[in-house]
């Protein structure tokens, strides 16, 4: 089973850069998509034997996720049940035979963590979501999770400490999800492997020197590793400021 993740940062413009190029090349069976940053009628996306679903923030060209599947799920389910987490679109929930796919777009503590404080309380509710989850069947999480977690997740450790996506807070909270029951497949795999990253900025040419951060993941359940055949980062495929990331299982 192949599944790819990818923040697309406006999936209207990725159209334009070779979105469905990467998608029919790939042929994923799931497809989980972040930062839409549009409503599902503002784009015709027809892809034969795939079916759509979308969670699009309530505020226009902002946030939002969608999933593509060949599998039909189960279930759905978007947000996470907190009403002060309903309104930007941040998840979507598929449930199958074996296992929940989850795909996150987790909000961005912003410049100078302005918005860390919703952010924290964000991380606990969503920790809650996936270990109840979990008590039923194994949780595949992926998507943009906005931290690097350790300072082989990106470039300059040292000067980004405190920044939004690298700050002790946001980290900690990582560590506390994987604590939980959750193993970061790409570091399960490739535990010592550097200068990968999924993220980097437009400025300064900073994807071009690869100075960058790995933000995106497949999270899965601890009981899950021993299925991971593969963990993917497609680092030259372009389009976006992030790149595809992918889990191959067994």
């Amino acid at each position: 089973m192949k599944l790819i993740s990818w923040n697309v940062n406006g999936l209207r413009a990725c159209l334009t850069k070779g979105f469905l190029d990467f998608f029919n090349q790939e042929q994923p069976d799931i497809f989980c998509v972040q930062e839409t940053k549009m409503q599902p009628n503002q784009a015709e996306i027809i892809l034969d034997g795939y079916e759509q679903f979308w969670n699009s923030a309530d505020k226009k060209g902002y946030s939002g996720t969608a999933i593509f599947t060949k599998i039909k799920p189960i279930s759905v389910i978007y947000d996470i049940g907190i009403e002060v987490h309903s309104h930007e679109g941040r998840t979507i929930t598929l449930e199958f035979d074996n296992f929940y796919l989850v795909n996150c777009y987790t909000p961005n503590a912003q410049s100078e963590l302005k918005r860390l404080s919703y952010r924290m309380e964000w991380e606990d509710d969503f920790r809650a979501y996936l270990k109840e989850l979990s008590k039923n069947k194994p949780v595949i999480l992926c998507g943009d999770l906005n931290v690097a977690h350790n300072e082989i997740d990106l470039k300059n450790p040292k000067a980004n400490r405190g920044n939004p996506g690298f700050s002790d807070e946001e980290r900690e909270k990582m560590t506390a999800l994987l604590n939980a029951g959750f193993t970061d497949s790409f570091r399960y795999l490739y535990p010592d492997v550097t200068d990968v990253y999924s993220w980097w900025s437009y400025r300064f040419r900073a994807r071009e020197k690869n100075i960058g951060w790995r933000i995106d993941y497949f999270i899965i359940s601890d009981c899950l590793k021993d299925k991971v055949q593969d963990s993917v980062i497609y680092t030259d495929i372009i389009g976006s400021d992030h790149c595809p990331v992918g889990l191959l299982l067994k």
